[in-house]
């Protein structure tokens, strides 16, 4: 088991900021007329969900980190949206619109599984202090 020093030491965060970054070159074929509305919005979301899950790790309690996920996780279903516009509107292609949406449910999984692990370990250790 790898030990986690930083949140750059998370999976979920390397898996994150790859999507960020997916989600940044993307942002950069869509028409220049969405450049201060729907790109920059989707930038956004997207630095929204690396900021949180590295905010929530410096948390000293486990329900402050949870919470700071849970925002990245309502980041990534917005971003979800986001891409349905873009498909809808014509401005990415089916293959781009595939593969940053399956991204994007990976990353939700593997976000949940860490909400879920930081759950655990909040029960166990309010078990251990009572």
């Amino acid at each position: 088991m790898a030990i986690i020093r930083t949140f750059e030491d998370l999976d979920v965060y390397k898996l994150a900021r790859e999507f960020r970054k997916n989600i940044y070159k993307m942002v950069k074929i869509l028409p220049e007329e969405e450049k201060y509305n729907l790109s920059s919005q989707m930038r956004r979301a997207a630095l929204s969900v690396t900021n949180n899950i590295a905010e929530g790790f410096g948390c000293y309690h486990y329900q402050e980190n949870i919470q700071f996920c849970r925002q990245s996780r309502g980041s990534i279903n917005e971003l979800i949206d986001d891409l349905n516009t873009c498909i809808d509107e014509n401005y990415i292609s089916r293959d781009v619109y595939h593969d940053i949406k399956e991204e994007a449910y990976r990353l939700l999984k593997v976000l949940n599984s860490y909400i879920a692990s930081l759950q655990r370990q909040k029960l166990r250790n309010n078990a251990i202090t009572q």
